[in-house]
């Protein structure tokens, strides 16, 4: 049985890899292993020792402890104010954060600063 932490960390792996337009197999090259076994890790079916999550998080651009971001102390998922516990599991929010970035910093300061106004109207 998958254990959730597993579990969590294989969504955080897929969800970066996706969020920076990798493919399994590229991320697979650059770890040096085979892509299934990224594959079981995105699925929880196999768990993630330190030193490979180590390459993962350096082939990813991210902190280590960004895998565990958004678990509470039993590894359970914490679900910050109204918004689902697996936001990132939605490819239209992955697409609205990825089209988001895309835009001049100075305009996507803007437009948060907008959906703020309108999020506290709602």
């Amino acid at each position: 049985m998958t254990h959730p932490v597993d579990a969590h960390v294989g969504k955080r792996i897929r969800h970066r890899r996706w969020l920076v337009g990798m493919t399994q197999q590229q991320l697979a090259e650059r770890v040096g292993i085979k892509f299934q076994q990224i594959q079981k890790y995105e699925t929880g079916a196999n768990r993630v020792s330190a030193s490979r999550l180590w390459d993962i998080a350096d082939a990813l651009d991210v902190p280590v402890s960004f895998f565990f971001e958004g678990l509470d102390a039993d590894g359970g998922q914490k679900e910050p104010n109204n918004v689902p516990a697996d936001l990132l599991g939605d490819k239209e929010a992955l697409d609205l954060i990825r089209s988001y970035y895309a835009i001049p910093e100075n305009q996507r300061r803007r437009l948060f600063e907008l959906a703020r106004v309108l999020s506290d109207v709602a």
